[in-house]
C-alpha cells in the first residue's frame, strides 16, 4: 500500500513541523544563515518532535532559540551528556525543551528534538550558522542550502556500527509535506555581477549605485525538494582580501572571542617557469562507488539521468583526459571491491579503450557502500618510483563512518592526494571535503551534466601540479601586535585556487596599523613565495563571523586529534573542545545546545508522545513511497542501512511511538 505524504507520518500520524523560512546574508566569501523552522501540536496530547536533517559539513551552527507564545528561550551550549539529561529532567518534570545536537559519526547530520509541545501550541525554531563559500572551477562562489540527506551505510562491524542503526522509512520527494521561504543579500567590496540557481529565482536586485549590494529570492511555486545551489559572481574575484574584525565587548580581551580575528583570503600565483613544466607522468588511481543508493536520480529535475551514470561519465571524461605514460587503475565498491587490472598499468591507447568499455558496463549492483576496505587496500599498495601517485573517489556519500574514513584518508596523506568527486544532490559535504582537505586535493560537487566538464578539468589540472612543499606562513607586524594562527596549517596549494586563513591578534592597535602575511613554499624545487598587506583596522557590524568561523575550526582540528589513536585515554583533548565550544557558542560533537521554558511553573498534563518527522529522499528504481529503508534497498544491500541514533541520555519513562524516518531531505539551514 502506498501512503500519501501530506502532513502525516507513515502511520497517518499529524506532522508537527509546518513550514521553514530561510534567510541567507553573504558578506564577500562568507555566510550566515537563519533558518526559523515553525511547529504546530494539532493533536489532543503533548508531543515531543523530532526532526534530523542536514548541514554543511563545515558550518559552524553558533546561535539556537525557540519562541513560544510571546516567550522567547535562546539555548546555551553545554557538554552533550550534561545537555541531554537536562532535556530529559524538563520532560519528565512537564517542561518545555529543546535539544539540538550534532551527530557524532558525521558532522553533517543534526538532530532538533521540541519537547513537551501542549495541545494546540505552536512553536518557532531558531537556527543559525556560519560557513564559508567554496570556489568553483568557474570563479563562482558556492552556497548549498541542503535539502537532500541520503540514507549513511554503516558497515557491519564497524566502529559504533552496532547500536547506531535505526529502522526507518522514507518519502519520495515529490511529495514534499513542508512549506520553504528562502531570501538572499549579497554584500562585497567588489560589484556583484550576477547570481545563478538551479531553481527558478525572482530577478536580482541591486541595493545601491556600485552594485555590491544585491538582493534575491526563490520564485513564487518552490517546493523545497531539492538541494538549493546559489552560483555568486563577482568581479576580480580572485583579488586577495584580509577582513578584520573587532572582538565581543563582553568576553575581555585576551580570549578568543575577545580579540581581534583576521581571515585572510589568499590566492596563490605559481611561477610561469614552474608552471609550463606541469607534471605529465603519476599514478592515477580511481575508486568508484557501485553501492545500491547510486542507482537514485542524481537529481530532482532529471530523474532519468541516474548517479552511477553520472559518476561513469565523470570517469569516463578523465580517463580520455590522462597524459600519456602516466600509471592507471580503476577500483569499485560496494559491500566488495573489485579492480580492472591486478595493478596499476601504463596509460596508453589499448589500456584506455580496455578500460573505457568495462566502465561503461559499470551498474550500481555491489550492495553496500564500504568503502574502509579497498581504501585499505588501496592505500597498501607499493607506490611505483617517480610516479606520484593520485587518488580520485567518486561517491554520494552514503556512509555512517564518515570520521573513520577521513582518518585513514589523513594517515595516508604523506603518499597519497586524494580528489573528490559528490555525486548526486544529497553527497554529504562532510564526507566530500573532509577527503579533499585531509587528503591535500580538492573537492568537486556533481549535480547535473551542466558545469562537469570545467569541475573535471580543474580537478585533473590539479593532481597534475607538482606537489606543493614546506608551507610555510609569517607574520610582519607593528610592535607588540601578536598573530596566533586558529586554521588548521596549510596542506596543498593550487594555482589560484583560494586558500584561507584565520588568526587571532594581541596587542595595541592603532586605526592605521598595517601588517603583511608571507606563504613560502617549494614548488617542483623552486622556492616560491605569495605576500598580502592589509590594514589591521576591524570592520563594522560583523557580527562575530569570522570569530565563529575560526572556533570551528579550531574545534575540528582539535576533534581529529582527539580521535588519533593513542595507548591511553586521554581526556584533555575533549575537554578542550568543550571549553571551546562553550566559550564561542559554536557546536561541536561533544556539545549540544539546551533550552529549558520554566515557564509559570504549572507541568504539562498528559503522556509525552513522541513523533519522528518524516523526511522525503530521492528513491531509487520507482520504490513506492513509505516502505521500510531495509525492505526498500533489500535488493541492493547485504548489510543494514543506518543513520547516527541519538540516544536518550537516561531512559526516563515516557511513551514514546518512534515512527520511523528516513532522512533524506529535510531543512533548510
Amino acid at each position: 500500500m502506498v501512503y500519501r505524504c501530506g502532513l502525516l507520518t507513515a502511520q497517518k500520524e499529524p506532522v508537527p513541523l509546518k513550514s521553514v523560512e530561510v534567510q541567507l546574508e553573504v558578506r564577500d566569501h562568507v555566510a550566515t544563515v537563519v533558518s526559523t523552522l515553525n511547529y504546530e501540536n494539532k493533536e489532543d496530547k503533548p508531543l515531543e518532535a523530532v526532526f534530523v536533517f542536514p548541514l554543511p559539513g563545515d558550518a559552524a551552527v553558533c546561535h539556537f532559540s525557540a519562541t513560544v507564545g510571546q516567550t522567547q528561550i535562546v539555548a546555551e551550549v553545554k557538554e552533550k551528556q550534561k545537555a541531554r539529561e537536562d532535556y530529559d529532567d524538563a520532560l519528565s518534570s512537564g517542561q518545555q525543551a529543546f535539544l539540538l545536537e550534532e551527530s557524532e559519526q558525521s558532522p553533517d547530520i543534526f538532530s532538533l528534538s521540541v519537547g513537551s509541545l501542549p495541545p494546540g501550541e505552536s512553536a518557532s525554531i531558531r537556527l543559525e550558522y556560519v560557513i564559508e563559500l567554496n570556489v568553483q572551477a568557474d570563479s563562482g562562489l558556492r552556497f548549498c542550502l541542503p535539502a537532500v540527506l541520503n540514507p549513511r551505510y554503516q558497515p557491519q562491524g564497524s566502529r559504533d556500527g552496532g547500536s547506531g542503526n535505526i529502522q526507518v522509512t522514507s518519502c519520495p520527494s515529490s511529495l514534499v509535506p513542508y512549506t520553504l521561504s528562502f531570501s538572499a543579500q549579497v554584500s562585497s567590496p567588489r560589484p556583484v555581477s550576477r547570481i545563478e540557481s538551479n531553481c527558478s529565482l525572482d530577478p536580482l536586485q541591486y541595493l545601491n549605485s556600485e552594485q555590491t549590494k544585491a538582493t534575491i529570492k526563490l520564485a513564487a511555486g518552490h517546493k523545497f525538494d531539492r538541494d538549493v545551489e546559489l552560483l555568486i559572481y563577482y568581479k576580480d574575484a580572485h583579488q586577495p582580501t584580509a577582513v578584520v574584525e573587532a572582538g565581543q565587548a563582553s568576553a575581555g580581551l585576551g580570549t578568543l572571542m575577545g580579540d581581534p580575528v583576521v581571515m585572510l583570503s589568499l590566492y596563490p600565483e605559481f611561477p610561469e617557469a614552474v608552471m609550463s613544466s606541469v607534471a605529465t607522468c603519476g599514478e592515477f588511481v580511481f575508486l568508484l562507488d557501485r553501492s545500491g543508493s547510486m542507482d537514485a536520480p542524481v537529481n530532482h529535475t532529471n530523474r532519468n539521468e541516474t548517479r552511477i551514470s553520472s559518476a561513469r561519465d565523470t570517469l569516463l571524461l578523465l580517463l580520455k583526459s590522462l597524459p600519456m605514460g602516466c600509471y592507471f587503475n580503476i577500483y569499485s565498491f560496494g559491500s566488495s571491491f573489485e579492480s580492472i587490472f591486478p595493478k596499476s598499468v601504463e596509460y596508453s591507447q589499448g589500456t584506455m579503450e580496455e578500460a573505457l568499455k568495462k566502465v561503461g558496463e559499470m551498474e550500481a549492483n555491489l550492495g553496500g557502500t564500504e568503502i574502509l576496505k579497498p581504501l585499505e587496500h588501496i592505500f597498501s599498495q607499493p607506490c611505483i618510483p617517480s610516479q606520484p601517485r593520485q587518488l580520485f573517489v567518486f561517491t554520494d556519500g552514503e556512509v555512517g563512518n564518515t570520521k573513520q574514513v577521513i582518518d585513514l584518508v589523513k594517515k595516508n596523506s604523506h603518499a597519497h592526494r586524494c580528489f573528490s568527486f559528490g555525486i548526486g544532490e544529497g553527497a554529504s559535504s562532510a564526507l566530500i571535503n573532509g577527503l579533499a582537505k585531509e587528503g591535500g586535493g580538492h573537492a568537486q560537487f556533481i549535480s547535473g551534466s551542466d558545469r562537469m566538464q570545467p569541475k573535471v578539468m580543474q580537478s585533473l589540472r590539479y593532481a597534475l601540479y607538482p606537489a606543493v612543499m614546506d608551507i610555510s606562513v609569517t607574520w610582519d607586524l607593528p610592535k607588540d601586535v601578536y598573530a596566533t594562527v586558529l586554521s588548521p596549517p596549510i596542506t596543498s596549494l593550487f594555482q589560484g585556487q583560494r586558500s584561507l586563513i584565520y588568526a587571532g591578534l594581541t596587542g595595541q592597535i592603532s586605526e592605521a596599523a598595517e601588517g603583511c602575511v608571507t606563504v613560502k613554499y617549494s614548488l617542483a624545487g623552486h622556492p616560491s613565495q605569495n605576500q598580502l598587506q592589509f590594514n589591521l583596522k576591524p570592520t563594522e557590524d560583523s557580527g562575530l563571523t569570522l570569530h565563529r568561523l575560526a572556533s570551528r575550526a579550531l574545534i575540528r582540528c582539535l576533534e581529529m586529534e582527539d580521535r588519533e589513536p593513542r595507548q591511553q585515554q586521554d581526556e584533555s583533548v575533549k575537554k578542550k573542545v568543550v571549553e571551546l565550544s562553550v566559550q564561542s557558542g559554536v557546536s561541536s560533537a561533544f556539545t549540544a545546545f539546551i533550552a529549558v521554558n520554566k515557564g509559570n511553573g504549572e507541568a504539562i498534563q498528559g503522556p509525552l508522545v513522541r513523533r519522528n518527522v518524516p523526511a522525503p529522499r530521492m528513491m531509487a528504481c520507482g520504490m513506492p513511497a513509505f516502505q521500510s529503508a531495509r525492505g526498500m534497498m533489500a535488493c541492493r544491500m547485504s548489510a543494514p542501512i543506518g543513520l547516527p541514533v541519538f540516544k536518550s541520555a537516561t531512559g526516563k519513562s515516557k511513551m514514546e511511538i518512534l515512527v520511523g524516518v528516513f532522512l533524506c531531505y529535510i531543512l533548510s539551514f
